[in-house]
């Protein structure tokens, strides 16, 4: 019995994920982890980009910080889900 694996669809950064990281970019009490997650998720708008690892650690440390706005947590969510995945071995 073969097994298909059913093919991911590259992410993007939706438009109200932008519209988020646009807001956070803006916002002067952003913090810096903050404004970097949101630079990754608006790069990756309307192309297949992947978040690096530095923008990913950012983006991982602005979500566990309490001070991070609503509009910071989106944008750094939507760089987090677009990381590319390590293949098991």
């Amino acid at each position: 019995m073969a097994t298909t694996k059913a093919k991911r669809k590259p992410s993007q950064t939706r438009r109200s994920a932008a519209t988020a990281a646009s807001r956070t970019l803006r916002n002067p009490k952003a913090t810096r982890n903050a404004k970097t997650a949101a630079g990754s998720a608006l790069a990756q708008t309307g192309r297949k980009a992947h978040t690096g690892t530095k923008a990913a650690s950012a983006a991982g440390k602005a979500l566990s910080r309490k001070v991070t706005s609503p509009a910071g947590r989106r944008a750094a969510a939507s760089a987090l889900a677009q990381t590319p995945r390590k293949k098991k071995r």
